[in-house]
């Protein structure tokens, strides 16, 4: 008899994991026509809510010493509680339900799902890790004595298939979370929770943003950089944290830092691939702010000759994709012509990006009156 998602074919469940060892991911089990069983199935026929809940309170007392017995009755009163609009009882059965069973999924998403009404945000954030470090592990569990490798293979996929939806609305709580904080050194702790917790998140790129963002705010560089390094870690191709890294090298006056900002900024170039042929545009928007900032990089240890070629691909592939980031490029171009006497070059370029409003166009227009200045006086 199946009382709950987690409650079907007991036999062959336990069987499954004799062979296979413990799952990575608790999963609560009542054996069909147990006592246990018998009295779930007196609760479920029970109509009257209040009389249920009153039932699985009898049902934790009755079975204390039945361990799994006791994490879902407690998960059931905690489910009840949430539907009267009682969330601090729910909250407090949930988190015994967890104590029973600390890895269950199913429970944890329960508990963020009242934390969000409780419009919690550290226990939001709580749960999620703790879910995210859950169907993770998965991937991570040994293989047992005599299972093949194909065996194994299609044991951790199904996991791993069973418990995704959980892990996705886990991590998407998780971001909403991030997304809605407005103190910077709280958001950055919850970044700091996230990164482990869903590596390769489909969040990773505004999650990267917002760390940036939070660590700006801050004035943090030394955590900035230790942020970035621990999420090359694990994705060493991550694009917004290579360029994360490399911007903030950039401007990091700290001896040797332009040589990190520049190798940072090649290897996002490497990653973005934006001469390949299915480079979209926010690779090649990534390849050109990468470029912009390799450029940056070069001139600020004294390769300006250097730094021309890699600003030009930078304005090339930023014009008409990202005024903001073009126009640093564009200004970038102009002073290393500049400083080289190139002063035709320098016009062109800064006469284009004076067009555009900015942070950059201040600088660019005060550029613009010494390069003409120069050129005036024919040097």
């Amino acid at each position: 008899m199946k009382h709950h998602q987690n409650c079907a074919l007991a036999v062959a469940v336990l069987q499954a994991f004799c062979l296979y060892g413990h799952a990575q991911v608790d999963k609560i089990e009542i054996p069909a026509g147990t006592p246990e069983d018998q009295a779930l199935t007196a609760i479920t026929n029970e109509p009257d809510a209040q009389k249920r809940l009153a039932m699985y309170q009898d049902f934790v007392q009755k079975f204390s010493t039945n361990p799994a017995a006791v994490a879902y009755g407690d998960w059931q009163i905690s489910q009840a509680y949430q539907g009267t609009g009682d969330l601090a009882k729910a909250m407090e059965f949930g988190e015994k339900a967890l104590a029973g069973s600390p890895r269950n999924l199913d429970i944890i998403v329960s508990q963020a799902n009242i934390a969000q009404q409780m419009k919690d945000s550290a226990k939001v954030m709580q749960y999620a890790a703790q879910g995210g470090e859950v169907f993770n592990s998965i991937a991570k569990q040994p293989k047992p004595e005599g299972a093949s490798d194909a065996e194994f293979a299609a044991r951790i996929d199904e996991e791993k298939k069973a418990s995704q939806s959980s892990y996705e609305f886990l991590e998407a709580a998780a971001y909403n979370t991030i997304a809605g904080e407005s103190n910077a050194k709280t958001r950055m702790s919850y970044i700091e929770r996230f990164t482990p917790a869903f590596p390769n998140s489909r969040f990773e790129e505004s999650v990267t943003t917002y760390a940036m963002m939070s660590l700006s705010e801050l004035k943090d560089t030394a955590r900035m950089i230790a942020y970035g390094e621990k999420v090359l870690a694990s994705n060493p191709n991550s694009l917004p944290t290579l360029l994360l890294m490399a911007n903030t090298y950039s401007d990091d006056p700290k001896p040797g830092s332009a040589v990190k900002a520049a190798a940072y900024a090649q290897k996002a170039i490497d990653v973005a691939k934006a001469d390949a042929p299915d480079a979209d545009r926010p690779r090649k928007v990534s390849a050109g702010v990468a470029y912009s900032t390799l450029g940056y990089a070069l001139m600020k240890q004294d390769k300006t000759a250097a730094a021309i070629p890699a600003l030009k691909s930078a304005v090339s592939l930023l014009k008409g994709q990202d005024d903001q980031s073009y126009a640093v490029a564009g200004y970038r171009l102009g002073y290393a012509y500049a400083k080289l006497s190139k002063v035709s070059e320098a016009r062109d370029v800064l006469t284009e990006v004076v067009k555009i409003a900015g942070p950059v166009q201040q600088l660019a227009k005060d550029l613009l009156l010494k390069v003409n200045a120069a050129r005036a006086k024919g040097k």
